[in-house]
């Protein structure tokens, strides 16, 4: 997916967001962040994804401010919360009527967990409609295809969400599925890293690796040799989260994508409306 012009505000106020919770009362680091990112817009190729662009913003950040992991406060609050809940969401999945289901949609609202987002949705208000509106056919083949092949590459993305996603990856490693979960390999806004997984569990349940990119998304140019060959190799793949929609929908056919619609843009590109939960395949 292109990054659209609307893209561009969203960026600046990730990037203020972040830089300010990183050098507070620093305006003068804020004002040169703030500036190289708006001329980095005007020699920008638009025709790169929005995660690719970005990636690229974040890095040259660290000019101004270091190596740090600037959403780190977002990303521990998220985790923090998700497993004070998880015993409780976990309940509530098993005794609903097709648990796999209400996992898939507890995963994806997850998702809201976005600190492009945060502050603007109530995932644990959605908690009560985890099935909501999922398109069952795309559901139904998807664990057709995971239950034929007994194999499924999830592509993480946020922090907290991924304490989430333990509950279908541990539901379906009890039916024999051989699940892989993928995470960034560095810090980049709020995503999930080995740190993270380590955290809420998901070590204990499934295999975890990283796809080694440092941008919001599973950029594929950004993706580590070693990842590829396990990402063009896998014969189900699972995309979680809007940035890694962004990154490969239309790039990477037969991908299934599980991620809340969070931006006019995405609403557009899919066809449906902002706060949709949306899992969907391109074809």
């Amino acid at each position: 997916m292109r990054t659209h012009l609307e893209c561009l505000p969203c960026f600046l106020k990730m990037a203020l967001t972040g830089i300010r919770a990183v050098c507070p009362g620093q305006e003068e680091i804020h004002e040169k962040v703030i500036k190289h990112w708006a001329a980095g817009f005007a020699n920008a190729d638009l025709s790169e994804s929005p995660p690719s662009l970005a990636g690229r913003l974040f890095r040259e950040t660290s000019e101004y401010v270091g190596e740090v992991d600037i959403f780190k406060y977002q990303k521990e609050a998220s985790n923090k919360r998700v497993l004070e809940l998880l015993p409780e969401v976990k309940a509530r999945v098993l005794g609903s009527e097709v648990p796999l289901l209400a996992s898939m949609g507890v995963s994806i609202i997850g998702n809201y967990m976005d600190c492009a987002v945060m502050g603007e949705y109530d995932w644990e208000g959605e908690l009560d409609h985890m099935e909501h509106g999922l398109d069952l056919d795309v559901f139904n083949k998807f664990l057709d295809e995971v239950r034929t092949h007994k194999s499924l590459l999830v592509l993480g993305d946020n922090a907290g969400e991924i304490g989430l996603d333990t509950i279908l990856a541990g539901l379906l490693r009890d039916e024999g599925i051989a699940v892989t979960y993928a995470v960034r390999g560095k810090n980049i806004l709020n995503d999930a890293t080995v740190v993270d997984a380590k955290i809420v569990g998901m070590t204990d349940v499934c295999e975890v690796v990283t796809s080694g990119v440092d941008t919001p998304g599973t950029v594929l140019n950004r993706c580590s040799d070693e990842f590829r060959k396990r990402l063009e190799n896998s014969p189900v793949v699972l995309s979680k989260g809007q940035g890694n929609f962004e990154s490969l929908w239309g790039v990477m056919p037969d991908v299934y994508y599980a991620f809340k619609v969070k931006c006019p843009v995405v609403a557009d590109v899919t066809g449906v409306p902002v706060k949709t939960s949306l899992f969907c395949q391109e074809k």
